[in-house]
């Protein structure tokens, strides 16, 4: 794992850019020795995308059966929201 400091990244940003482009390499960012974020390829970041997509469609299908199952048990948009509000 090839981390660097916020700074670090900053003052040499084009070869960190160029690790990770070009070298397939991902870094991680980091504050007072805490990762915090990272940079990673474009063909990375489309890979999590396609796999957070197939997890919302594995939800989003579950869902359904389970609202199929107990048409009764179903909230509405406007009800969700009240309750998350009063949650927070």
């Amino acid at each position: 794992m090839n981390t660097l400091s916020i700074v670090a990244a900053r003052n040499n940003l084009a070869d960190a850019l160029n690790r990770v482009s070009y070298g397939g390499e991902r870094v991680f960012l980091a504050r007072r020795g805490k990762p915090v974020a990272a940079l990673v390829s474009m063909a990375d970041a489309e890979l999590l995308a396609k796999l957070e997509d197939a997890a919302d469609i594995r939800d989003a299908k579950k869902a359904l059966a389970e609202y199929r199952r107990n048409p009764a048990s179903a909230v509405d948009l406007e009800d969700y929201i009240r309750t998350r509000r009063a949650k927070s």
